[in-house]
């Protein structure tokens, strides 16, 4: 029997399902304000602006739940996550010991996890030049304070720390819609991997120092920003 030729190899076709798309859509509408914290999340009216089944929406709904964005209380259904000033302390909290490990790890940290760092932060800048989405802006941040604690080299830190940015990210992403301070945050950020790539002790120790103010600013912001008590 002829083996039929490869004739189809340049085709292709997005595999996104129905579910995903929706997921998507929630997902941008929360990150761009369109649904705030405390928003409950209908089925059947989110069914019937979105042109889907309930089925698909409660599919949907679970991924958000999954992601942090999402709450889903008995009796009370799924509602768009409220940030709590305690979980925001706590969090940053761990951040400290977790990104501060990294940056104490600069100097022995391999040239692979320094390029990243450096890397993460020109995706970010580039993305505030851009003016991209809340949501874009928020993935980038996320990944240059992830990048750091992957300068101790530890794959189990560095999935603490992405466990930590998914109950962050939420109120980070409506800090920076509500103080539209981006740019300030990136030139921030800039400032910290100048200290570090000076490579020296007192550069080390500037940005442990810069490092631990920046978390301990992010905190108080968070908090007042979103009027949590």
């Amino acid at each position: 029997m002829a083996t039929m030729p490869g004739r189809f190899e340049t085709l292709s076709v997005e595999h996104a399902s129905t579910t995903d798309r929706v997921a998507a859509e929630l997902r941008r509408a929360v990150f761009e304000g369109e649904l705030e914290s405390g928003t409950p999340l209908r089925e059947l009216a989110l069914a019937e602006s979105l042109g889907v089944s309930r089925p698909t929406v409660r599919e949907a709904l679970t991924v958000l739940v999954a992601e942090g964005l999402a709450t889903r209380e008995p009796h009370r259904g799924v509602s768009v996550t409220t940030p709590e000033a305690s979980s925001v302390r706590d969090v940053c909290r761990a951040r400290q010991v977790l990104e501060g490990a990294g940056v104490e790890g600069w100097s022995r940290a391999t040239s692979e996890d320094r390029k990243r760092v450096r890397t993460t932060l020109d995706a970010y800048t580039s993305a505030v030049h851009a003016e991209a989405s809340y949501e874009e802006l928020n993935e980038r941040h996320l990944a240059f304070h992830v990048a750091l604690v992957g300068l101790t080299g530890s794959d189990r830190l560095v999935q603490m720390a992405e466990t930590l940015m998914d109950e962050l990210k939420l109120a980070l992403a409506q800090v920076d819609r509500l103080n539209r301070n981006a740019h300030d945050q990136a030139d921030t950020h800039e400032a910290l991997v100048r200290l570090l790539e000076a490579d020296l002790i007192d550069g080390q120790e500037g940005a442990r120092t810069f490092l631990r103010h920046h978390i301990e600013d992010a905190e108080v912001e968070i908090i007042g920003a979103l009027g949590l008590e």
